[in-house]
């Protein structure tokens, strides 16, 4: 049974792995191959004078450093690590292969405060 999210709320009764009150791990041994995507995002805001130290006026993105080194170069290999742990970090998460993981920045808006996405 599939479950129809509204707002991030739905009953047990419409998950898959949910067995009345309790969690449990469904059997996907005889189910067919199929092709699918997701997608993750974070976004990170900072007070403006660290978003200025960090990302300077003008500066592009792939330049930003900090005392540990490449800031992004760093975010990225996390975030590759992470989509390759997935079943690891998620419960009942059926291990899945990647053929491609693809990781992309942009600014936002210093409304409230600036930051990268």
């Amino acid at each position: 049974m599939r479950a129809t999210l509204r707002r991030g709320l739905c009953t047990a009764s419409q998950l898959s792995h949910v067995d009345g009150a309790l969690p449990k791990m469904v059997d996907v041994g005889a189910k067919g191959e199929t092709r699918r995507s997701a997608i993750a995002e974070v976004a990170v805001r900072f007070p403006p004078d660290i978003y200025a130290g960090i990302f300077g006026e003008g500066q592009a993105l792939e330049a930003a450093a900090g005392p540990k080194g490449p800031i992004l170069a760093t975010s990225t290999i996390a975030a590759v690590q992470a989509a390759k742990k997935t079943s690891d970090l998620i419960p009942f998460c059926h291990p899945l292969p990647l053929e491609r993981c693809d990781v992309q920045y942009e600014r936002l808006s210093p409304d409230p405060n600036p930051g990268v996405r």
